[in-house]
């Protein structure tokens, strides 16, 4: 199994980026897919998940409006387009599939002026 993030850097505040996470190794579209964040000093935490088919969003109250979660089972894809973004927001972002024991390197987001 492999999950490889990418699409992290360096954006000013109110800026946006574009996470992508691409998967291998299991059958990406049966599973639910989450995108999680983990800050310096502080637990990893959930940010926005989606249902196998893509059918079905969530979002963590901080980043609703903000963040939105899809999937291209095409291309084992999942994406977070992150818009009008904040310094709380700096963080390692990852991918995961539900009931899929296995975790990303991460991709780095720094949101500063």
């Amino acid at each position: 199994v492999q999950l490889v993030e990418s699409g992290g850097g360096l954006v000013q505040p109110g800026g946006s980026l574009r996470l992508s996470c691409v998967a291998s190794g299991f059958t990406f579209s049966s599973y639910p897919m989450r995108w999680y964040r983990q800050a310096p000093g502080k637990e990893r935490s959930l940010v926005a998940g989606i249902t196998s088919a893509g059918g079905s969003t969530n979002y963590a109250d901080s980043v609703k409006g903000r963040f939105t979660i899809s999937r291209d089972n095409a291309k084992n894809t999942v994406y977070l387009q992150m818009n009008s973004l904040k310094p709380e927001d700096t963080a390692v972002y990852y991918c995961k599939g539900i009931g899929v024991p296995y975790w990303g390197q991460g991709t780095q987001v720094t949101v500063s002026s």
